[in-house]
């Protein structure tokens, strides 16, 4: 009783680890605004794939889905802290918080602030909530002992080291264009295609593939390029870094109500006065 009554005290107890765990994953983070438009190294996004039509599978997760942190199961109930290397999995949270707010990142760290282009290298690093830790969204060439849960194919993790394996490119959706956007700055929240630079593989997500998280039901994210009949990429590979909205606090961009398309005028008022 007394060594219990111990560890309540100093918080040393496993509910209260991964209480902690939990809020901090949790807690509410604020996107950065951008005031010109496009994305820039130091931003604070959200990386979400938008909602489209799955043609591929009768049971699948709609909507936006926002790239998410998603420790161990087993092991978020014995620590406050994330494991590394970590795993990611996407789910249906539109609202910024510690487990998915992602900061673009230079890797020579000599660009904060500067415009990110089409083709150049960038990190995706993120805190999880934590005040003094950064994971790097990384990916590897898949082997026997290491690949998806569900797919099989190449992994997409988090990692505490920088490198060339964290490095990846932002690319137009476009083939027929992608040359001519080369060098062009990045337009926040808009559909652009995430490409990992060592393996060449484009950021996927799988919304038929479902997986059991510490937080729910949630759908697997990879590491894989889909082509369709005309070598274009397909909609599951298709991206958005979303930004703050800078109408409403804790909002983003993607709660922005559309603007109402102009209504089409009567064939009578359209008509000219000598045809009437």
């Amino acid at each position: 009783m007394k060594d219990f009554l111990e560890k309540r005290d100093k918080g040393q107890l496993l509910i209260q680890r991964s209480r902690r765990l939990k809020e901090n994953l949790l807690r509410q983070m604020q996107l950065s605004i951008s005031q010109d438009g496009y994305v820039h190294y130091g931003d604070k996004v959200m990386l979400v794939n938008p909602d489209h039509p799955e043609t591929e599978a009768d049971l699948f997760l709609g909507g936006n889905l926002s790239l998410c942190v998603t420790p161990d199961e087993v092991k978020a109930h014995l620590s406050d802290e994330l494991e590394v290397p970590c795993g990611l999995s996407l789910a249906q949270v539109t609202v910024p918080i510690g487990r998915n707010t992602f900061i673009v990142l230079s890797p020579d760290r000599e660009a904060a602030g500067q415009v990110l282009r089409y083709g150049q290298n960038f990190c995706l690093g993120i805190t999880g909530g934590f005040e003094d830790k950064m994971l790097y969204l990384s990916s590897d060439h898949r082997t026997l002992l290491k690949s998806s849960k569900r797919s099989w194919l190449q992994e997409v993790y988090l990692t505490d080291e920088v490198s060339y394996l964290s490095c990846w490119q932002a690319t137009f959706p476009d083939p027929q264009l992608r040359l001519e956007y080369e060098g062009f700055p990045v337009p926040a929240n808009a559909k652009i295609l995430i490409n990992h630079c060592h393996t060449n593989r484009g950021l996927v997500a799988h919304r038929g593939l479902f997986l059991r998280t510490y937080f729910g039901k949630e759908v697997e994210v990879a590491a894989h390029t889909y082509l369709d009949s005309h070598r274009v990429e397909k909609p599951k590979n298709h991206w958005m870094l979303v930004t703050g909205n800078p109408r409403e606090e804790r909002s983003i961009m993607l709660d922005q109500p559309k603007p109402r398309a102009e209504e089409p005028q009567a064939p009578e008022q359209a008509a000219s006065p000598g045809e009437q």
